[in-house]
């Protein structure tokens, strides 16, 4: 946080129960780190250039999760609410286009690896 920050947006990415109906039991996440730093980086250095924002926060674990627990925290800090909020959005909707970043859903009766992203 900085003096000038009014309000900070903060979103926490959480490993859900069920995928289309299915139950998950845990999720695994693979990254290429440097790659995927770079490209966070990247993001970052974007919601910069395109809103009024102080600080950004992203990280993304890698690993075996649970349910429950919390793969992706993004907070960004800024003088106005709308700043805050819009940056925040883009930064969790481009990280799941563009961040090399992979997830096992792994179900009751099975598991699949797919993209991160929708």
């Amino acid at each position: 946080m900085s003096p000038e920050s009014g309000g900070i947006d903060v979103f926490i990415g959480t490993v859900r129960n069920a995928t289309k109906g299915k139950k998950v039991i845990k999720l695994e996440f693979e990254a290429y780190e440097p790659m995927a730093i770079a490209e966070m980086e990247k993001i970052a250095k974007q919601a910069f250039e395109k809103w009024p924002v102080q600080r950004v926060l992203i990280h993304h674990r890698t690993g075996v999760l649970e349910v429950g627990e919390v793969p992706v925290v993004i907070a960004v800090s800024a003088a106005h609410r709308a700043a805050a909020f819009d940056a925040c959005r883009y930064i969790i909707d481009t990280l799941k286009q563009t961040v090399p970043i992979w997830k096992k859903e792994i179900f009751e009766d099975g598991e699949v690896w797919v993209a991160a992203h929708p």
